[in-house]
């Protein structure tokens, strides 16, 4: 991903086509040591593309990606909904009658 944002970093300032060396420097310049293999990767799949029909096709590409957040949240709701039903039909249990002072043996002020 860091040779992608450096190659990335490099076509936005100008360079339209960024070499091996550019990206190295970019990369170098905040610490980061530099793998050929994968530097080269990138480059080679890379070249001769456009930087904005690259990214729009990654756009396109991510939007046919399923995220399944909005599917867990409708069925969360549908369950509450048959829950509140079974609530309202069950009866409510009577409240249990207090015990008097009388029946302990003593009062609170005795």
């Amino acid at each position: 991903m860091r040779y992608v944002a450096a190659y990335l970093l490099a076509a936005l300032g100008g360079n339209e086509s960024p070499s091996a060396a550019d990206i190295k420097g970019i990369l170098s310049s905040v610490g980061i040591e530099a793998d050929d293999a994968r530097l080269n990767t990138v480059i080679d799949q890379l070249k001769g593309k456009s930087i904005e029909d690259v990214l729009k096709e990654g756009s396109e590409k991510l939007a046919a990606v399923p995220t399944g957040g909005a599917g867990g949240a409708a069925a969360g709701g549908a369950g509450a909904g048959g829950d509140a039903g079974a609530a309202a039909a069950e009866p409510e249990p009577e409240p249990e009658e207090e015990e008097s002072e009388e029946d302990m043996g003593f009062g609170l002020f005795d």
